[in-house]
């Protein structure tokens, strides 16, 4: 009797057993089923709040809510469109462009500059650029968040585009600054790590594109750190990791503009995957390694939001995409009209306040210019200046506004040195038609419109030899120079010694070289040529 109940025990333990995985199984089920329905139940949310804030701007706009239909949003994500660099440049000359050639598109723009009002932000693109905005009922709405991939989370939520463009977006005629959900978005900044996040939020249903200054992550990155101990082995495999999930997220694009022949090279080496080994492939696919790949990588999400093809917004099956080069626009019709003969002793810099833009190298070269060429403080015939000419978009770049002035009195060159912050755009031209060279010192630069700029403007530009300047703007003309190199401050003063002192007949033959070269290639109009045969429109349904 002993036995049989002991027996009998052990069968309901064994029971309780085998119907446990049942049981979790089951539970798992219902969490996933609740996951889905909680996804759903958000994403409908977003896109019913993302129509009622359509008809708002419509409205807003004065447009007639029959014709809704034909206008179609296109969203450019651009947190930093105040800043007046050469990356606002493309964003606001593309939006102009849109403005004048696609009344049917409405542009969005989605921006973190809290601090500057609609007004604002379009007196500064007149003042900077001399690019006309539309600015009746226009409405700019901020995103007030720090990291880009909760910004684009913050910008869904408020309005979904028919076309999201990294950093720009949908691609309706540009009626109004809004922050509401496009058509099409677009990145013109380069975060493709907000790619996926608007893919998740969106349901796959807003194609993607990117306008992209600058890779994330590049090879370059890869190649100066050197293995030589555990912690830089270490710092290695995190670079190749997060190139590796750069490239997942660079593959939601529909569409790929890069600014020069240094980004496209980059760009396109990222997205062939030939940097990454079998190991980097599978490594990821680990646990918890995969969930970071099931969420970034494009042909996963179109699995598994049941979109494999794609068809959202009529857009054709997917493809790899290969990366177009649309040199960045340079307005130079002012610039052409300056003289080439009777130039200042100016040494000119045109560049934000920014680190990687390197201007204490510019003190040090033009200190040791001075320190070899003692002649070149004296007053007022020989005397050289160097001006640095630059925006500031807040007060941690004006605070490194007063380092370089520190770092200039220590050197003993501050009496030959001016500082020009936030000039407007008259002022930029003034300097251009006086100066005699144009400096640029940043490492890596992936493009320069301000070395295209000192080109058209008559100067002879003077730049670091990498990247843009020396693959894509300084480089032979009709088999003749149009510029000089070089990397260290040595190099830099030598070079400046060797311009001021070259023959009168050599150097205006060489400015006029500079200004054919920059004006046939980089002008507005090539930029607007390129910017169409990217395909954006066919990707607006």
């Amino acid at each position: 009797m002993s036995a049989n109940s002991h027996y009998t025990t052990t069968s309901t333990d064994l029971g309780d057993v085998r119907g446990r995985p049942v049981m979790y199984h089951f539970l798992a089920g219902l969490a996933l089923l609740a996951t889905v329905l909680a996804y759903i139940a958000y994403t409908e949310s977003i896109w019913s709040k993302s129509l009622q804030t359509r008809q708002v701007v419509l409205d807003q706009l004065g447009l007639e809510r029959v014709e809704s239909k034909r206008y179609k949003f296109v969203g450019f994500f651009h947190p930093y469109c105040n800043a007046g660099g050469g990356g606002e440049r493309v964003l606001w000359t593309a939006i102009a462009h849109i403005q004048r050639q696609h009344k049917d598109i409405i542009c969005v723009v989605y921006s973190g500059d809290t601090d500057a009002s609609k007004t604002d932000i379009i007196n500064k693109v007149k003042a900077r650029f001399a690019i006309d905005l539309e600015s009746i009922d226009i409405t700019l709405r901020l995103l007030k968040s720090l990291g880009s991939i909760y910004l684009a989370w913050e910008a869904m939520c408020e309005f979904i585009p028919d076309l999201y463009i990294g950093e720009l977006d949908d691609s309706l005629p540009f009626h109004g600054f809004q922050r509401i959900a496009p058509v099409s978005f677009s990145d013109t900044m380069g975060y493709a790590f907000t790619f996926p996040a608007v893919t998740w939020l969106t349901r796959a249903a807003v194609p993607i594109g990117a306008y992209v200054h600058y890779p994330t992550i590049s090879t370059d990155m890869l190649a100066r750190v050197r293995a030589e101990s555990w912690r830089t082995h270490g710092k290695r495999i995190y670079y190749r990791l997060m190139m590796y999930y750069y490239a997942l997220s660079l593959s939601h694009a529909r569409f790929l503009m890069v600014n020069s022949s240094w980004t496209h090279n980059h760009i396109a080496s990222i997205l062939s995957h030939e940097h990454f080994g079998p190991m980097m492939r599978w490594a990821p696919r680990l646990t918890p390694l995969l969930a970071v790949e099931l969420a970034l990588s494009a042909k996963a999400l179109r699995t598994m939001l049941c979109v494999d093809g794609y068809h959202a917004a009529g857009s054709q099956a997917i493809q790899s995409v290969e990366p177009e080069i649309v040199y960045p626009p340079c307005d130079m019709r002012e610039m052409v009209k300056f003289r080439l003969d009777d130039r200042e002793r100016i040494i000119l810099s045109v560049a934000q306040f920014r680190p990687e833009k390197d201007h204490a190298a510019q003190l040090r070269a033009f200190a040791q210019l001075l320190m070899d060429h003692p002649e070149y403080r004296s007053l007022p015939k020989n005397e050289v200046r160097l001006v640095l000419l630059g925006g500031a978009r807040n007060s941690g770049d004006l605070d490194r506004v007063g380092r370089l002035r520190l770092l200039a009195s220590d050197l003993d060159i501050l009496s030959h040195v001016t500082f020009v912050v936030n000039a407007s755009y008259p002022e930029v031209l003034e300097w251009l038609s006086r100066s005699s060279i144009g400096l640029s010192t940043m490492v890596d630069e992936h493009f320069g419109i301000n070395i295209v700029e000192f080109m058209a403007a008559g100067l002879i530009p003077l730049v670091h030899a990498s990247g843009g300047p020396l693959h894509d703007i300084v480089v032979p003309y009709q088999s003749q120079p149009t510029g000089f190199h070089a990397k260290t401050p040595g190099e830099f003063a030598t070079a400046m010694h060797e311009i001021l002192t070259v023959d009168p007949v050599q150097l205006r033959a060489l400015r006029e070289r500079g200004r054919r070269w920059a004006t046939e290639r980089f002008s507005e109009d090539k930029f607007v040529e390129g910017w169409e045969k990217s395909g954006w429109r066919s990707h607006v349904p």
